[in-house]
């Protein structure tokens, strides 16, 4: 059992120093695989979060003028402190989130991509030149940063999101306020100190902890020129809507309900791996997980459960400290009710239970947030389960009849986060990947995460605001354009002109 004396008390980190929070309210931070209270962190007022605002303000001009190339340094030596501090970085990811080491390490690498890509901001940041476009004018175009910027980022990636919403931002020169997940805080407070380390400047990296108070004074004030948003869809569009009526550029990534169709012709066996990994991986708890795989054909359906319910019952769910765990805890007790809730409606609405992650002793017994591997068959549009982003290990079977069938479904759902094919099929894979309205797209590729030099994001109610998570857009969304015509007059030119001002000389 936790004790008083070992329950930490976080702080924020504003102008380059750990501030203790001042407003006297608290969140509780789990460790989700005992249960225990392991910190409190605290909850920012609109007063604090706009102080920190200020701060980041004033230390933008500065950073603002330095080089490209040196902020770029900064970056690259922040990129090595974090690949020298791995293991501490695993250890605090699995503590307050539940991770297994390899999820961890895992999403340590993929976050890493975008802080590469920021390297090469260099680059990304050229503007054009044009050269006497007409009356011995030249015109050329150049981007600037826009000055402070917030990123809100979920709890299920505690430094992969945050990475990939904030590396591009600080290379070319804003500063960034980070609202962390008050449920995962230590990972974002100790990445703070590692860009101190690396020779950041104070106030450029902030993390503010709070709740909507802090995150309302974002999409509020008038200095915090954009917002990027991770999480559920209610909450982006809330964040979308709210920062464009402030007049910021904003992108709120939401939820998905992710597809893997399987043609007939697939490898079942492969495919029961690959549907394994991408939808019972880290609990489920990934915008990108596979929520229903749509075997087309009765066939296809009845061997495919047979085997998934095989390989279902043989995962082991667990503690990060176990050898062999696959999975281990959701993050809370909160999250744990709603998705047993969400099992029960699917089987009282009629669907079959075919591996059943409720029964498990380590769920009953255990007092860690602990959800068993879930399979329901028979799932049809309609039901709860179908309709609603479930975040966490409760997966299902869609039986349908035809490639048709599983597009037209697939289009006629609110969210398009991800989607994958599962075929030797060259034509079915084809008239797949274009037909289907989903943003992020994977023909034999379970999990269709772009790299970090790809563009990330998907459509309709899984994307609000037209900018992107990882990817060159990153260097757009975070910069604005100036377009600059400038003409050196010579002595001999005394004459007024009205005429618009055209090419014609």
């Amino acid at each position: 059992m936790t004790t008083a004396q070992q329950v930490k008390t976080l702080t924020h980190f504003i102008g380059g120093e750990m501030i203790e929070g001042k407003s006297g309210r608290y969140g509780s931070v789990y460790n989700p695989t005992t249960g225990d209270v392991i910190a409190k962190v605290p909850l920012a007022t609109v007063e604090e979060t706009r102080e920190a605002i200020v701060k980041a303000q004033a230390a933008f001009p500065k950073w603002r003028d330095t080089s490209v190339a040196k902020r770029a340094e900064v970056v690259l030596k922040f990129r090595n402190l974090v690949t020298d501090n791995m293991e501490e970085l695993l250890q605090i990811i699995c503590t307050e989130s539940g991770k297994t080491i390899d999820d961890a390490r895992g999403e340590i690498t993929r976050g890493l991509e975008s802080v590469d890509l920021a390297i090469g901001a260099p680059h990304l940041v050229k503007g054009e030149y044009s050269v006497n476009v007409g009356g011995q004018i030249n015109a050329y175009s150049a981007k600037y940063p826009l000055g402070v910027v917030a990123a809100i980022s979920p709890f299920n990636f505690p430094i992969m999101v945050p990475l990939a919403q904030t590396s591009m931002a600080i290379a070319v020169g804003n500063a960034v306020v980070l609202k962390a997940s008050e449920r995962v805080p230590m990972t974002a407070l100790y990445v703070s100190e590692l860009w101190k380390k690396a020779g950041l400047p104070d106030g450029i990296w902030t993390v503010v902890n709070g709740d909507k108070d802090a995150v309302n004074e974002l999409l509020e004030n008038p200095i915090v020129q954009a917002i990027s948003f991770v999480g559920s869809t209610p909450v982006a569009k809330y964040i979308y809507e709210t920062g464009s009526k402030y007049g910021k550029r904003v992108t709120a990534l939401g939820g998905g309900k992710n597809n893997m169709v399987v043609m007939p012709d697939a490898d079942l066996e492969q495919v029961a791996n690959a549907f394994i990994g991408a939808a019972y991986g880290a609990a489920s708890q990934r915008c990108m997980a596979i929520s229903t795989i749509m075997p087309v054909g009765e066939e296809t359906a009845d061997r495919l459960v047979a085997i998934l319910k095989e390989k279902i019952a043989a995962l082991k769910v667990g503690s990060y400290t176990e050898k062999d765990t696959d999975f281990g805890p959701v993050i809370s007790q909160q999250s744990k009710e709603a998705i047993l809730a969400a099992i029960n409606k699917g089987e009282a609405e009629g669907a079959t239970v075919v591996c059943d992650g409720r029964e498990l002793a380590i769920v009953n017994e255990s007092k860690g947030f602990f959800v068993g591997p879930t399979l329901l068959d028979h799932v049809t549009p309609g039901m709860e389960i179908y309709e609603q982003e479930v975040f966490g290990p409760a997966r299902n079977v869609v039986r349908v009849d035809s490639l048709e069938e599983a597009i037209q479904l697939i289009n006629e759902h609110e969210l398009g986060n991800g989607v994958t094919i599962f075929t030797n099929d060259g034509l079915a894979a084809r008239k797949f990947t274009t037909e289907i309205d989903v943003g992020m797209v994977g023909v034999n590729v379970p999990i269709p995460i772009p790299v970090g030099y790809h563009n990330f994001a998907g459509f309709k109610g899984s994307r609000f605001g037209e900018g992107h998570m990882f990817g060159p857009d990153q260097a757009r969304f975070f910069t604005k354009t100036k377009t600059i015509s400038e003409r050196w007059v010579t002595n001999t030119e005394t004459a007024s002109t009205f005429a618009f001002p055209s090419n014609n000389d």
